[in-house]
């Protein structure tokens, strides 16, 4: 939906006395230690799922151990996410080498391509000609976006509600396919990201052909890239699709312009790490070098001082902002629709 109607006083300082109480109840602190066991934890049970792979090797069940691979895969890609927000520890090299390592070497996905694309939406989420996120591709967020397409296109567009999760099994390859474009056009400047990713191709395939037979690797490498795609799109879409989406017009201070652009996901300490964390995506906005950890400590805070403001605030169930935003794809589409109806 694209709007403008709403307008509180939230320009300016409005944003200043919650960043105040968030800065005095100490969520905007690092979290180092904790990040440091966590990931260790993620590289442990990597490792351990790995193991378990050569245990059972030359059996089809060997399948089986690309979900938790995707799992952890995915969970990777949060530190990586992480890093790019300096959320971890005080020094931006060594933000820059963990995002690199969880990215670059163990994802096979750019961490300069994700930093580039993922700033961008943070500055301007929901604006389709600011955020890429909700720029015109396979997919389309307005009705702008859908006019005219034909063919392979209009049949995308018509349907992009229908096949949206199915699309999602695609997003792990789509990563390295962006990311290997993006670095070869920036060669010159990104040769350590280059050598990580080809570590990376290098170290993956090595250990799935050693390991299995040629056709199991190839597709436990599959099933293990569809899982991750499916598990890390469904984590990040349900945040903003749907949502409000500001217009060229639009003069909304960084309060507004993220709560209403933003929708969290309830559901509790499951929900929280399948998640991520980033289920409190509206306060992730607002504070993007909080801590992942502390996001559902500032929920409480910032869900207050928006009701004190007059500002809406959505936390809905997982189920229903899936709801929210395939309601909207399809609307999106409708029009394709009723002219593929009326052309027959």
């Amino acid at each position: 939906m694209t709007t403008t109607a709403h307008s509180p006083d939230t320009r300016g300082s409005g944003f200043a006395p919650l960043l105040r109480e968030i800065k005095a109840a100490g969520l905007l602190e690092r979290r180092t230690a904790a990040y440091a066991i966590s990931i260790g934890v993620n590289v442990a049970l990597t490792a351990l799922t790995w193991i378990a792979i050569a245990a059972v090797g030359s059996s089809w069940w060997v399948l089986l151990l690309a979900i938790p691979l995707g799992i952890l895969t995915t969970r990777a890609a949060f530190f990586g996410h992480d890093a790019g927000h300096q959320q971890i520890t005080n020094s931006r090299r060594l933000h820059d080498w963990i995002g690199m390592l969880h990215g670059n070497f163990v994802l096979g996905m750019s961490y300069a391509w994700w930093n580039d694309k993922h700033n961008r939406h943070h500055a301007n989420p929901n604006h389709t000609d600011k955020d890429p996120d909700v720029g015109e591709g396979i997919l389309v967020w307005t009705r702008q976006q859908a006019e005219g397409r034909k063919g392979l296109e209009g049949w995308l567009s018509r349907n992009q509600a229908r096949i949206f999760f199915p699309l999602l099994t695609l997003e792990g390859f789509n990563l390295k396919v962006s990311s290997i474009r993006f670095l070869l056009q920036r060669r010159r400047t990104e040769q350590v990201e280059i050598g990580l990713m080809v570590a990376h191709l290098v170290c993956y395939f090595t250990a799935l052909f050693v390991l299995l037979s040629p056709a199991q690797a190839l597709v436990f490498a599959l099933l293990h890239h569809m899982i991750f795609g499916l598990h890390l799109g469904s984590v990040f879409a349900p945040g903003h699709k749907g949502m409000e989406m500001p217009g060229e017009d639009s003069d909304w201070g960084h309060l507004e312009k993220q709560v209403l652009t933003s929708r969290n996901i309830n559901g509790g300490l499951a929900t929280d790490w399948m998640m991520g964390g980033l289920n409190y995506q509206i306060e992730h906005h607002l504070f993007p070098s909080m801590p992942r950890a502390n996001l559902r400590f500032a929920q409480p805070i910032v869900q207050q001082y928006c009701e004190k403001v007059g500002l809406p605030y959505l936390s809905t169930g997982l189920i229903h902002s899936y709801r929210m935003g395939l309601r909207h794809m399809h609307e999106v589409g409708r029009e394709l629709r009723e002219e593929k109806a009326f052309a027959r």
